[in-house]
């Protein structure tokens, strides 16, 4: 019997990643691909596979109840990573978050629970918790996101459990550390650091560079989806991490040795507001029931920063060309490189 998976942003960097992923191990599921294509949704991502027969693409915004209605028709299964996800971005302006994070779902959730889905999985953020001096978060802890973004994916977050609590539909919640990987749109600090780096630019550290966070490759939190969607218990939060914990200036370092540029190229910056200083968390509810990690960070930071230095043909367009990036950029950076 074939199964039809509703994929929500799935030509970003994390959704585009899972795609390619479903396709290479569940052969007789079909993936129906619904994104907005905004700025880091990018047709580019799944050009290896866009012919094939087990896989279609619909254009459409999660906020739109008859893009929606068409994208899910057919479907028993959906996972939804179509986000606003950079917290920078939100500090500019919280709106588009808000619409996407949270009314999306809702659209989302309102027609799942109209066809009577048999899985949702809401991917969500560990950024949702706040900052941590010492320990780990599990998921009993409480919320207290600390800038727009996370907040606006703790509200979609608490809306799909209403939506078990509430209606029992067979929602399942991801807390995800932060993904690292190919195709990441250059505004987050790896590929941000080795685009710049390649061209000999700056690299733009926020204040003294020990914030901490844990990095998980793509590729395993892909996987720990793919594993809950199929084993998770309904209703539930698993948290998902990759056991890396690493300061901001830890990672800078490492990319400048891999492509052998000098440390000169870092320049401290004004820190921005609301930095939370670490994020961790204990993802042994997952381990337990079988899911590891399986790309060791050093390897997987390696790899991912040689791709960036192999496939300037997928980051020079942004870069050169892309108007949204070059203001993002202006607005970000602009006044801390003077």
């Amino acid at each position: 019997m074939t199964t039809r998976l509703l994929v929500t942003g799935g030509c970003g960097f994390i959704g585009s990643t899972f795609v390619r992923l479903v396709l290479a191990e569940r052969p007789t599921w079909q993936i129906v691909n619904l994104d907005k294509l905004t700025y880091a949704g990018r047709l580019e991502n799944l050009q290896d596979v866009a012919g094939d027969p087990r896989y279609r693409f619909v254009h459409g915004d999660i906020c739109d109840p008859e893009a929606v209605r068409d994208a899910m028709a057919g479907c028993s299964l959906a996972v939804n990573f179509a986000a606003e996800t950079h917290v920078d971005r939100s500090l500019q302006g919280a709106m588009h978050f808000i619409d996407t994070d949270i009314k999306g779902v809702a659209v989302l959730l309102e027609e799942a629970r109209r066809l009577g889905l048999e899985r949702f999985v809401q991917i969500s953020t560990d950024e949702v918790y706040g900052s941590i001096e010492d320990g780990s978060f599990t998921e009993e802890s409480l919320l207290n996101p600390s800038n727009p973004y996370s907040a606006s994916k703790a509200g979609g977050d608490r809306l799909a459990h209403a939506y078990w609590a509430s209606y029992r539909l067979p929602v399942i919640i991801t807390r995800a550390s932060n993904n690292y990987g190919p195709y990441q749109y250059p505004e987050k600090l790896i590929p941000l650091f080795a685009t710049n780096a390649l061209r000999e630019q700056p690299l733009p550290l926020y204040g003294d560079g020990r914030n901490v966070r844990d990095w998980l490759h793509a590729a395993d939190h892909c996987r720990a989806v793919l594993f809950l969607l199929e084993h998770g218990a309904p209703g539930e939060v698993y948290n998902v991490a990759g056991g890396n914990e690493r300061e901001n200036i830890e990672i800078t370092r490492e990319i400048l040795r891999v492509l052998g540029k000098p440390e000169s190229l870092i320049r401290p910056v004004a820190d921005r507001v609301g930095h939370d200083r670490r994020y961790s968390l204990d993802a042994s509810k997952l381990q337990a029931l079988g899911w590891a990690p399986a790309v060791p960070f050093g390897r997987g930071l390696a790899e991912t920063v040689r791709w960036y230095a192999e496939n300037e043909w997928w980051w020079r367009p942004i870069k050169d060309h892309d108007g949204e990036f070059a203001r993002f950029y202006s607005e970000q950076y602009g006044e801390r490189l003077k």
